[in-house]
């Protein structure tokens, strides 16, 4: 399908479903503004935009263009940082509407509007093919910005990113004279706007355009619509082993984190038989209680149990605390379709991601231990090491726009907490933590033998800001390292004028 006859498929399905604008004074204004994930920001624009189809984006940014006012797109509402939030900007186009998710014979790929969120997805997909694509744990969590910042998830070391089976985008951008227009890119060699599809591959959304759909096909597949995208398992086990902090002394959570992070270094490589697995340390502040290790696996292997145990032996050796060790086991859809526990109160948030090529030394464990033990802290601290590698680092680091592909732990540093009034103190333990982490390279994972840059996905503002990141690294490197030149040219031709724009998107040149 070519891009006028996309534009007039999307045109005439705005006459069926005309765009809703909402204005403050109207009832339903405060739940469609208030949909963002962290409570720290919250929208104030002069309209919001219930969008059904390209066509009804194109107006929106029209219109914005027109009257010079900030535009911002929302698919899912899970962003930590003020990328959408953000007083600055007076139109917000809301995806919501927009998550169709069917099979498209002309691309021969399944088509999934940018609205929808990942459950969604996975339900669709898995029900009426019995495939899937490797994304987050999140079911909550929007297509849009989860794709286009290079989504990873529980399938991932097993079957890659959820971006190395992305065929084609659809996107909204702005031409030098100020009008916008919709664009199809695909990854096909010849297609002249490649470099928009590869953008979108690790990127970061809302940066380029606004994305308003995506088509899904693994490469080198052939066959019918059941053949063209990953099946997973069955049947799926997941674990949780919870250490109790009133058992664990300093030595104790010092080897586990030791022994999590070796177990990691020798275990992700491409072809691992723990392809079939991911797992998640996640290590809270003392106040919440436990740390625990999440894990996931096919149930379906005969030596599902075995691995299963030798993991969690591995992880626990020399520890000193017998954990609890809590296992399920269910369909791979009843899994991945449980929702995430909440937060409640606790809504304000400040986090930070990045990759590990090698595993935390003692020097940096005894960091995050210090942290984690402050007796002055009382929000809700969290150190995620998520399991990485293995298929991910099978793929070229120019071969999308995420660049990280020999890391074997995704990192991620989170805060929570509930008053207004200890934002700057929470904010502020969240950057000593990294800061005293990271001591060796100006408080950021800058790239180097351990470690290897930010995510986009995990944005903080903070690397952009030199009193904050003293690394000697621009921020664009940190998260795009030797991709970010191809990125610049894509942001010089596909929005000139800097219409789509936020605290982490670059400026054109």
């Amino acid at each position: 399908m070519n891009s006028t006859a996309a534009e007039a498929a999307a045109r005439a399905a705005a006459q069926v479903d005309p765009e809703v604008i909402v204005r403050p004074g109207d009832a339903r204004y405060a739940e469609l503004a208030g949909r963002g994930y962290n409570s720290r920001f919250r929208a104030t624009p002069d309209e919001i935009w219930l969008v059904h189809c390209a066509s009804q984006v194109e107006k929106a940014v029209n219109r914005a263009i027109a009257d010079n006012r900030r535009v911002t797109v929302r698919g899912g509402g899970h962003c930590f940082e003020k990328l959408v939030d953000d007083p600055q900007f007076r139109v917000l186009v809301d995806l919501s509407e927009m998550k169709g998710v069917t099979f498209d014979p002309a691309m021969n790929a399944f088509a999934v509007q940018a609205g929808a969120r990942l459950g969604e997805v996975y339900k669709a997909l898995y029900e009426g093919w019995g495939v899937t694509v490797p994304g987050g744990v999140c079911p909550e969590v929007g297509v849009g910005g989860h794709v286009s910042g290079g989504g990873y998830g529980p399938l991932s070391r097993r079957f890659g990113l959820v971006v190395d089976h992305l065929y084609a985008v659809e996107v909204v951008v702005a031409d030098r004279g100020g009008r916008a227009r919709t664009v199809i890119a695909t990854r096909n060699e010849n297609d002249p706007h490649r470099d928009l599809w590869w953008a979108h591959t690790g990127g970061g959304g809302g940066g380029f355009g606004i994305v308003t759909r995506f088509w899904f096909r693994t490469p080198g597949t052939s066959g019918g619509a059941s053949s063209l995208l990953p099946k997973p398992p069955a049947r799926m086990r997941k674990t949780i082993v919870t250490w109790p902090w009133a058992q664990l002394t300093e030595a104790g959570f010092t080897r586990l984190v030791l022994n999590h992070g070796a177990w990691h270094a020798a275990n992700s490589a491409p072809g691992s038989p723990y392809a079939v697995m991911h797992s998640s340390l996640q290590l809270h502040s003392s106040i919440a209680g436990t740390v625990q290790l999440e894990i996931r696996m096919d149930a379906t292997l005969a030596n599902t149990a075995q691995l299963h145990d030798d993991y969690i032996g591995a992880v626990n050796a020399g520890v000193g605390v017998q954990p609890t060790v809590d296992v399920t086991e269910g369909t791979w859809l009843e899994i991945a379709l449980e929702p995430t526990a909440s937060y409640g109160a606790y809504s304000r948030q400040k986090s930070m991601g990045g990759h590990l090529r090698k595993p935390l030394t003692v020097t940096q464990v005894g960091a995050v231990y210090r942290s984690l033990t402050d007796p002055n802290h009382y929000g809700v601290g969290l150190v995620y090491l998520a399991a990485y590698g293995c298929r991910i680092n099978t793929v070229s680091s120019s071969a999308t726009a995420i660049p990280q592909r020999d890391s074997v732990i995704k990192l991620w540093y989170s805060n929570n907490w509930s008053e207004a009034s200890q934002d700057d103190i929470e904010v502020e333990w969240l950057r000593t933590l990294r800061k005293n982490v990271h001591a060796e390279t100006g408080g950021f994972p800058a790239p180097n033998a351990q470690q290897d840059g930010g995510y986009i996905n995990y944005p903080d503002i903070d690397m952009r800001d030199p009193a904050q990141n003293l690394s000697g690294v621009p921020w664009y490197s940190l998260f795009w390292k030797g991709n970010y030149p191809r990125l610049q040219r894509v942001k010089n031709t596909y929005d000139p004028k800097n219409v789509f724009r936020h605290a982490l998107s670059l400026d054109p040149n």
